[in-house]
C-alpha cells in the first residue's frame, strides 16, 4: 500500500512534538480517543523534541539574551523536530504552538480543528519559545486558557480530546456533539436518567411526557437559563 492511499484511508493524522511524550501515553489510549484510533478516524503520533538535540545531554534549552530568570527553548531542536516531523506525511500541516500567549481554545476553534486533514501540535516548556520558532515556523497560537501551567503538554491533549469527539464516527451517537456545551454558544441544558425519584428529587414531568416538540423547546428554554445565569458572556 503506497503512503498516499494510506493517508487517505486515514481521517485525520495529529502530530504532537514534545519533551515528555510519556505523558500522553494513558489519555491517548483509553476511552473516545483509543476507539477512534482503533477504527482509522484517526493517527495520533508522538515525536521527542529532545531526540534533535546535540550533545551528551541532549539539551533542549538555554538562558535567554538580555538576562532574566528561566530558560528558554532553542530553536533548532525544534525546528529539525518539526522538519524530521512533516516529510513522513504528504499532508500539508496547521502548525500550531501551545502558549499562553495564543487565542484562547474553544468549541469553535476545535471543529475548525476536527476539519483539518493534518494538525502539529508543538509543546513549549520552560520560559517558553524563542521567538524564531513562532515566526520561522509561521505557526499558529492557541492557549487553553488564562493561567500558566508547567508545559503545553495538558494543552495538547485536552485540543486532542476535543478535536477527536467531533470526527464523524467517532462517538457512538453522530447526534452526541450537537448537544455539548457551547454548542450554538449555550450551556448545556440539564439530563437526568433512571430513577424517576431519587431522593425526594424527581425528573420534570416534562421528559417523561413523550412530546418531543415540548421537551426540546423545554431543553432550549433550560440551555438559555442556565446559560444566562453561569456564562453571560457566552450570549453576546
Amino acid at each position: 500500500m503506497g503512503l498516499s492511499f494510506y493517508y487517505l484511508l486515514v481521517a485525520m493524522r495529529i502530530d504532537c512534538l514534545t519533551l515528555f511524550p510519556e505523558m500522553f501515553e494513558s489519555p491517548l489510549n483509553c476511552s473516545i480517543i483509543k476507539r477512534a484510533k482503533e477504527a482509522g478516524l484517526v493517527e495520533i503520533i508522538l515525536t521527542n523534541i529532545r531526540n534533535f538535540a546535540e550533545g551528551e545531554y541532549r539539551k533542549v534549552d538555554d538562558k535567554p539574551y538580555g538576562g532574566g530568570p528561566g530558560m528558554v527553548m532553542m530553536p533548532k531542536p525544534v525546528f529539525e523536530c518539526f522538519e524530521h516531523v512533516k516529510q513522513l506525511s504528504p499532508l500539508e500541516p496547521r502548525i500550531i504552538l501551545l502558549t499562553p500567549q495564543g487565542e484562547k481554545f474553544n468549541q469553535q476553534k476545535a471543529r475548525e480543528l476536527a476539519r483539518e486533514k493534518r494538525v502539529v501540535l508543538i509543546a513549549g516548556r520552560y520560559e517558553g519559545f524563542d521567538e524564531r520558532i513562532r515566526t520561522g515556523l509561521d505557526a499558529e497560537q492557541l492557549s487553553a486558557g488564562d493561567y500558566v501551567l508547567t508545559g503545553g503538554e495538558l494543552p495538547a491533549m485536552i485540543i486532542i480530546d476535543a478535536i477527536v469527539r467531533l470526527l464523524p464516527g467517532a462517538l457512538g451517537d453522530k447526534d452526541s456533539p450537537k448537544d455539548d456545551s457551547f454548542t450554538e454558544n449555550l450551556l448545556e441544558y440539564p439530563q437526568y436518567t433512571r430513577p424517576e425519584d431519587f431522593r425526594g428529587m424527581k425528573v420534570p414531568d416534562i421528559l417523561l411526557s413523550g412530546d418531543h416538540g415540548k421537551i426540546a423547546e423545554w431543553r432550549r428554554q433550560k440551555a438559555l437559563e442556565r446559560t444566562k445565569k453561569h456564562r453571560p458572556d457566552l450570549l453576546k
